[in-house]
């Protein structure tokens, strides 16, 4: 474990805080003043540093405020304690506005000092892991063949700086696809800035994208860098783009054409080296139909044009991004991850998703955080998920034999096991079932499908308990000794395939 670095110019709390860590196996390091702290930061590499920092707030030759806020410059997530005399409680608050994790007073009980810095160690080491999970996994999942010639065309252009127009529907993942294409190109080295064209006001869109000299306008007390500039060497993602002012556009044009601009109330020209990738929600050739966009700005910008799907487009890939989003919440909330059973993903895969992939991760977020149970069924989604008849349908066209739940307001949709089983067809003894599980699977299996063992299981085991069923009349200990199974298995089983609802 990396050190804890103890900062302060009185040699007795340094003595008391190293005997009392050392005590708790936590090693440490110890430093005199700001400077040193600064020097040994810059001389260590990301192994060496320092797991969190304690510092007193007074020192000789700089408070620890100063030093706060230059080490959150280059270590935001270094956890930071100030130390801290009673009388000092605005700088408590200081602190805390600063980025400090917690501040303890002087003179401090050792034990709960200890204690809280025990917890910011801990805070840490859960940061880091969470960081490393962040970095293993995958920039974008999708299985779907939509999907798959998105990842190709991004594989395609990963040696190329060549501009970049993304377009498909709001929540479809387009910023997503723009970090993918800059991670996997010559310009993975430089700085990726993402600006929402839409949601800047149009007053200060031109200062944000190309900057302003002091004075410039009212309120313009110093210089300001653009997007342009601070995405230098990188790239630069616009999105909704559509939504750009017409006379910005002018200016965008421009750049895009000599590779130059002015800051707002400038007057010598900067060179920007910068890849432009763009994306919208909205027909660009229709608004320049309508005099709404510029036709000759089109066609700089659309040199290259990936479409991302619809979720519902690519709603094989639902029952994979579920449980990733699942995964991904329950990481960031430091609790277990939920599962989901097959009938509420067969839920969910019904679903329009009208907001797309966004939309879905915000509701296993909130599945996270509300769902009682570790399993999550179809009656804990939100009211809103609940397909319509004609979602139904469509699904049942892509996925035939994925088993959909209706809509919850369909009360035919949510049969009792009685009704189950008095309506199930009795054994059909002539029937050639294998060719169908056989012609079944290689379907499922054509259409790149990578569940075919759990659908088909989850089916052949539903149709032998609701036909014993339906044999014993709806008596469950009855089907199950008919069935060759112990009682509490058909029992679990009934559970788990939804057959109560």
């Amino acid at each position: 474990m990396k050190p804890i670095w103890i900062v302060d110019d009185d040699q007795s709390i340094r003595f008391v805080l190293e005997k009392a860590l050392m005590r708790e196996d936590l090693p440490t390091r110890s430093f005199t003043n700001a400077r040193e702290v600064l020097l040994a930061l810059e001389a260590s590499g990301d192994d060496e540093g320092p797991q969190i920092l304690v510092s007193d707030i007074r020192m000789p030759g700089g408070s620890g405020l100063d030093l706060l806020n230059k080490v959150k410059e280059k270590h935001p997530g270094l956890p930071v304690i100030i130390m801290t005399a009673f009388s000092d409680l605005d700088s408590a608050v200081s602190a805390f506005q600063g980025g400090a994790f917690e501040y303890l007073p002087k003179p401090f009980d050792l034990p709960k000092a200890i204690e809280l810095i025990r917890r910011a160690v801990e805070e840490s080491q859960r940061e880091e892991v969470a960081e490393e999970r962040m970095a293993a996994a995958p920039e974008m999942l999708g299985q779907a063949s939509a999907m798959q010639d998105v990842f190709r065309a991004i594989g395609r252009l990963s040696q190329s700086n060549v501009t970049v127009m993304i377009t498909g529907e709001s929540g479809s993942g387009k910023e997503l696809v723009a970090r993918a294409l800059h991670k996997h190109s010559p310009r993975a080295n430089g700085t990726f800035i993402a600006i929402n064209t839409a949601a800047i006001p149009k007053d200060l869109l031109e200062s944000e994208l190309f900057g302003h000299e002091r004075g410039a306008f009212t309120g313009a007390q110093t210089m300001r860098r653009g997007r342009f500039e601070q995405a230098e060497g990188g790239t630069l993602f616009l999105d909704e783009i559509g939504d750009m002012p017409f006379d910005l556009q002018t200016r965008l044009l421009r750049v895009l054409s000599d590779g130059h601009f002015y800051r707002v109330g400038g007057h010598n020209a900067i060179k920007a080296n910068v890849r432009v990738i763009a994306a919208t929600h909205q027909d660009l050739e229709q608004r320049v139909k309508d005099g709404a966009f510029r036709e000759d700005l089109f066609h700089r910008l659309n040199v290259i044009r990936l479409r991302l799907p619809a979720l519902r487009e690519r709603r094989e890939d639902i029952p994979m991004l579920a449980r990733h989003f699942l995964q991904q919440s329950a990481k960031q909330l430091g609790v277990e991850p939920k599962r989901i059973s097959d009938a509420a993903v067969a839920r969910l895969t019904a679903f329009g998703f009208p907001g797309n992939v966004r939309q879905l991760e915000n509701i296993c977020h909130w599945l996270t955080v509300m769902a009682p149970a570790q399993l999550i069924e179809p009656k804990d989604l939100p009211p809103e998920v609940a397909p319509t008849p004609a979602e139904v349908a469509a699904v049942r066209e892509v996925v035939p034999l994925l088993e959909v739940a209706a809509p919850a307001a369909d009360a035919a949709a949510l049969p009792s096991i009685a009704t189950a089983a008095a309506t199930a067809p009795g054994p059909h003894p002539s029937a050639d079932w294998e060719s169908g599980l056989e012609a079944e699977a290689m379907q499922l299996l054509v259409n790149g499908h990578h569940d075919v063992w759990d659908v088909l299981t989850r089916r052949f085991e539903s149709r032998l308990i609701l036909t014993a069923l339906h044999n014993t009349r709806g008596r469950r200990i009855e089907a199950a000794q008919k069935l060759g199974i112990g009682r509490n298995t058909i029992t679990r089983k009934i559970q788990e395939l939804g057959l109560e609802e």
